[in-house]
């Protein structure tokens, strides 16, 4: 067949393009940075931490009904990146996996159980018509009872992986290259190194200084396992440790 005759079909989802690509699944990447959003997560020795922006598009909205921190199960939260409805709709499919999982064998699902989970769920999504690649980036963190604080992340191809740290969103090139760097000097990070590098990350990328409002935190800890969200007194006492340090 002629390149002319086929032109189109290559922008269907489930079409492969001559030059061997997925068109859809490609956009679906670019729609995470729509919204315009940069999220980090750091492995310390004893804790997992993300961070996240936290942007109130309109005056009207009420800021503590918006986050994009979840918790999927007690001791498994994540941080969503992307199209905020996509997003929600994944955590709900999240929790379901978890739920069924506990249901099923009656522990809690490990955090690489799950991350697999939704990976493959989104995988299935890329070789149907029925169903569009959803435009949203998961990171998980939990403690795993025996491997430590764990943090993975799943895309919309339904690829996912382990990582000592990871960056999604808009400019998750500079932040994995600032954390590469960081974690080349030093690994062993304790609990308030971990925040502290997740925040001057975020903070270095974006070229802005943060207020106790503009970011969100999600912490798991050995001595904490469950996911809790930091009040914003304990953000502020941490970047005030972040501003003494410079």
């Amino acid at each position: 067949m002629s390149r002319g005759n086929s032109a189109g079909f290559d922008r269907h989802i489930t079409i492969f393009s001559p030059e061997g690509r997925l068109y859809q699944v490609e956009y679906a990447f670019k729609a995470i940075n729509q919204a315009g959003m940069t999220s980090v997560a750091v492995r310390g020795t004893d804790s997992a931490v993300v961070v996240t922006q936290k942007k109130v598009p309109d005056k009207l909205l009420d800021p503590s009904t918006l986050t994009h921190l979840f918790n999927v199960t007690e001791k498994t939260g994540c941080v969503m990146t992307g199209m905020l409805a996509d997003s929600r709709y994944q955590v709900q499919r999240a929790r379901y996996e978890a739920a069924n999982w506990k249901y099923k064998y009656g522990h809690d699902i490990s955090v690489e159980m799950l991350c697999k989970r939704v990976a493959d769920i989104s995988q299935v999504y890329t070789q149907s018509a029925e169903m569009r690649p959803l435009g949203c980036t998961m990171i998980l963190i939990g403690i795993d009872d025996e491997l430590g604080p764990q943090v993975y992340k799943a895309d919309p191809a339904g690829y996912y992986c382990g990582y000592k740290a990871a960056a999604a969103g808009v400019k998750s090139t500079e932040a994995c290259n600032y954390l590469e760097k960081r974690i080349k000097k030093k690994q062993d990070y304790n609990y308030a190194e971990t925040i502290e590098l997740a925040i001057s990350c975020l903070s270095s990328v974006l070229s802005a200084e943060f207020k106790a409002g503009d970011i969100e935190v999600g912490v798991v800890t050995r001595d904490s396992p469950k996911f809790r969200v930091l009040r914003e007194a304990e953000i502020e006492t941490h970047l005030t440790a972040i501003s003494e340090k410079d």
